[in-house]
This record gives structure tokens, sequence and C-alpha cells, in this order.
């Protein structure tokens, strides 16, 4: 493919794989800017289901305008080839991001806000991910954007207004829904629910989130495993470890967020960005009213408090001594 020519699109070189399509950066001819094009493999043609899911990831993308989601320039075939042109991306996705000890406090904050906020929008429009991972998030300059819809499901909008009316056809004509007992997304990721193939609505995303969210902070997997199975029986069994370094009110947030049961679950990913926003300010300013502190402050109360105990004792000791009564030029000395 590289060095061809697909429509209007000058592919120039690979930039990955996975297993809805290959990704391509080629040059739009016609308009003169660099994309993104992601083709599915000739040998995928004949799947008629992940041809479907291929093409619904474009149009349920498509129908989305935000900053922390991919922007959709086109949906295409050429040459008997399906085709997505979308904004090209500088920058790393957030699996080569994270580094094995984890990511500083307000770096983790700044992402999870703007993954947070992209979600935030998806679910509003009545769409659900259910591919969230880090590989599936792109971290650039200053910015975050969410992508691969492939495995999305559109379910009833949260709210229509006059910027969801594209969504209507979208969602009564071109989303056709996942039998149910069939498992899609990756494990480590997915919500319990999801790996039982049962129906799934905004909140495996929130499980999703959670799981990333974790591994941002860690560096590890929530769920790990030597197989998949053992994956999926982590996801369906097993509490992540605990994470003693971060600020209680945060790790709270993950633990909601990572609930078994989707009834006990964190509801609204909205609430969880608005959450996260809050923890990300006070972070930044080093002042918390809900016990968050940045990373290094629980080591600062650890001297505090001591130090603090000392200064009374200091202060009650000076009490003692002006308390006591003048003998003359004698130098005073504290009582037996």
């Amino acid at each position: 493919m590289t060095g061809n020519t697909l429509a209007h699109f000058e592919v120039l070189e690979k930039l990955g794989e996975g297993g809805m399509g290959v990704v391509y950066k080629a040059r739009d001819t016609q308009l003169n800017r660099f994309v993104a094009l992601k083709v599915l493999p000739p040998d995928k043609v004949a799947d008629s289901e992940r041809r479907r899911r291929f093409m619904q990831e474009a149009r349920a993308a498509s129908a989305l305008s935000h900053p922390n989601i991919v922007t959709i320039y086109e949906i295409s075939n050429a040459e008997g080839v399906d085709f997505i042109a979308m904004e090209y991306l500088a920058g790393r996705t957030l699996d080569q991001f994270i580094p094995r000890t984890g990511m500083k406090l307000t770096e983790a904050l700044r992402i999870a806000v703007q993954v947070a906020e992209g979600l935030a929008r998806a679910h509003a429009a009545g769409i659900v991910h259910r591919d969230l991972k880090p590989s599936n998030i792109m971290v650039g300059q200053g910015s975050v954007k969410l992508m691969d819809f492939g495995l999305a499901k559109l379910t009833e909008p949260l709210a229509e207004g006059p910027e969801d009316a594209t969504l209507t056809e979208v969602r009564i004509a071109q989303a056709p829904r996942t039998d149910h007992g069939i498992v899609m997304g990756t494990v480590a990721y997915m919500s319990p629910e999801q790996a039982e193939g049962k129906p799934v609505d905004a909140r495996t995303d929130i499980f999703a989130f959670g799981a990333v969210l974790y591994e941002m902070l860690s560096g590890q997997r929530a769920f790990s495993g030597a197989s998949n199975q053992a994956r999926l029986a982590a996801v369906l069994r097993d509490e992540p470890p605990l994470l003693p370094h971060i600020p209680h009110e945060l790790e709270k947030l993950i633990a909601r967020c990572l609930r078994k049961d989707p009834a006990r679950r964190a509801q609204h990913m909205a609430d969880v960005k608005l959450e996260l926003e809050q923890m990300k300010e006070e972070s930044e300013s080093g002042f918390s009213s809900s016990g968050l502190a940045p990373v290094g402050a629980s080591s600062r109360r650890r001297w505090l408090i001591p130090a603090g105990a000392a200064l009374v004792l200091l202060g009650a000791a000076g009490l003692f001594w002006r308390s006591k009564p003048d003998r003359g030029t004698a130098e005073m000395q504290p009582s037996s």
C-alpha cells in the first residue's frame, strides 16, 4: 500500500495495525494536508461482520465533533478497499507514554480529564466506545484524543438537542446491535458484564476508564495474567492491588469505577470528569478541601506531625518558665 494512491490520498508510510485495520500516514492531494488512513486489510474484506464493524466505527465517530475525539474527514471505498480518512495526530499512544512506575499525578490527571471529557461527549450522544484502552488514546502536544470506535454500540441518548440532530439517522439506520452473548473488546480493560457477553451501556466505558487510570498511576495493569483466560478471570473475580501512594479521594474514585456490579459503579462519565477536574485543580494549587494533595505531600505530613508536636511541647515549656517567680539574680532551673 505504501507508495500507492488510494482515491485522492497518497499513501506515505504505515503507522500501525490492529484487529480492526491498518493505519497509514497519507497526503490528501486535493486539500494538501496529512491524514491518517485506516483501511481494512484485503484478507478481511470477505468477513462481512468485520466490515460492518469497521464502517460502524466510522459512522459513529464521524457523528461526533469534539476536541478530545479524533476528527473523521471521509468514509469511502476505492478499488474495492474500504477506508476512513481521519485527522493525522502527531504524538504517541498512551500505552507508549506510561512509564513502568506510573505517571506523575499532575500529568495523569491532565490526561484523564481530557479522556473523561471525550467519553462524556460520546455518551451524551448515545455512543459507547466499548474498547477503551491506552492504545486507543493519542497523547499529543497538550491534547488528548480518543480513537477507534470500532466496537462502538449506539444506545439511546441521554439528551438530544440541535447539536445531536445529525445522530438520528446514525442511531436508527446504521447501528446494528451486537448479538447477546458475543464478547468484543480487549480482555484486560473490559467490564465484567462485557466479558460475560451481557448487554452493556456507558458504564462499561467507565469500568475501562478506571482500569486505564489505574494503569496510568501505577504503571501496571489493573487486571493481569499470563493468558486471556487468566485476565478474564481477574476481571470477573479479583480486585486490583491498592495504590497507597495516590491521594485517598482519587483511589476511592478509581475503586468506584472498577466495581464489578454496574449498578454500584460510578454511573455517569460527566460526574467522573467533574471530580477529576476538581482533583486536578487542587493538585496544581497544592491545596485540598477533600484530602487530595500533591504526590510527596504524605511524606511531608509524616515529619510535620512530630514537628508540630515538638512545637507544642516547646510552647508549654515556655509557659512553664514564664510562670516561675523570680529568684533574684539566680539562674532559673526547671523543678525536679
